[in-house]
């Protein structure tokens, strides 16, 4: 039990303070990302993402409220307890995800679909789905399980806006006949 507790908290976030971790190899697992100049220059951009993540909040709320008590709290909301919402939410989908949940697919591992994180992780919580086909799009494979992020891949690929979407094949259809052989 200790072992399983342990493994929960290093997969939520105790990866993070480990020195000994290694960085992931892009050349390998991201070689198309790499190729594109602007998610590249994003990607370098990263520290001014994240001032103005912090600063636009902060400068909206007191445009707003003309006082430096709505500044704090638009610094407060719109950035820190955002990001905590953001990172924590993420990081939930490797720890959660590998936790709890339904595993409608055999992969190897112990993923699994989490109905909680498929909302707040916007589709990402259908983690057992991701493992079983991971170059597809779209995790949410059943009507019931809402996958906004296919939603709006799916948007874009149909404004023209993404092309070559890789999606899994469809879940085969149940046979609802009773086995009448006995």
């Amino acid at each position: 039990m200790l072992g399983a507790i342990q493994g929960f908290l290093h997969a939520h976030m105790g990866w993070f303070f480990n020195a000994d971790s290694t960085r992931t190899d892009l050349q390998r697992y991201a070689p198309d990302l790499l190729a594109e100049k602007r998610i590249v220059a994003i990607d370098r951009l990263f520290a001014v993402w994240v001032v103005l993540g912090l600063f636009v909040p902060t400068a909206i709320a007191g445009a707003v409220t003309h006082t430096w008590t709505g500044s704090l709290l638009g610094f407060l909301w719109g950035g820190l307890v955002r990001v905590f919402m953001v990172h924590h939410v993420t990081w939930s989908v490797n720890s959660i995800c590998h936790f709890w949940g339904s595993r409608e697919h055999e992969t190897g591992d112990e993923s699994r679909n989490n109905f909680l994180m498929g909302i707040l992780g916007l589709g990402e919580g259908w983690h057992n789905n991701h493992h079983a086909f991971p170059s597809s799009a779209r995790h949410g494979l059943k009507w019931w399980q809402i996958d906004p992020s296919w939603m709006l891949i799916s948007l874009m690929r149909n404004l023209g806006l993404a092309t070559s979407v890789k999606i899994a094949p469809p879940p085969a259809p149940r046979n609802n006949q009773c086995d009448r052989s006995l």
